[in-house]
């Protein structure tokens, strides 16, 4: 995979990671309303908290881990050490989501627009991610971790 290539793909990989954070927490206030017209009247008062928490923390925690992806692009391309490390954490992480997604959710979870959205970003993410970050380096001098 030539030079410029691979840093883009690590770049664009890292910004869809910091999009999808950004639509976890968008979507955040539809669960309320999706737990409201769901669940028995009983249990919308102990179902929403956790809920919210869920959506809160994986998208605030999607955008340093998109963030730090992107900026460690280029110096995983050089070779660098951290950021191999960094932008290799983050591929194997994220290939793990799609098939737990699809496993653990099943099919009917995709007929709704933003939790389709978000797995193709997921899976687009995953497939750039860890080919970009295990693709063997070819720049003389650069370190590599494989």
């Amino acid at each position: 995979m030539r030079y410029p290539l691979r840093s883009v793909i690590l770049w664009i990989g890292g910004v869809l990671l910091v999009v999808l954070g950004g639509l976890h927490l968008a979507v955040t206030p539809h669960i309320v309303q999706f737990v409201r017209q769901s669940a028995l009247p009983g249990s919308v008062d102990f179902l929403t908290p956790p809920m919210l928490l869920n959506h809160v923390v994986v998208g605030i925690l999607l955008l340093p881990l998109g963030f730090l992806t992107a900026f460690a692009a280029p110096y995983a391309t050089r070779g660098e050490r951290w950021a191999l490390m960094v932008v290799r954490a983050t591929a194997l992480t994220i290939a793990t989501l799609p098939p737990v997604l699809i496993g653990l959710m099943g099919a009917r979870y995709f007929e709704a627009v933003p939790f389709l959205c978000a797995t193709i970003i997921v899976c687009i993410a995953s497939a750039a991610l860890l080919v970009a970050a295990f693709w063997p380096s070819s720049r003389a001098g650069g370190h590599s971790l494989s």
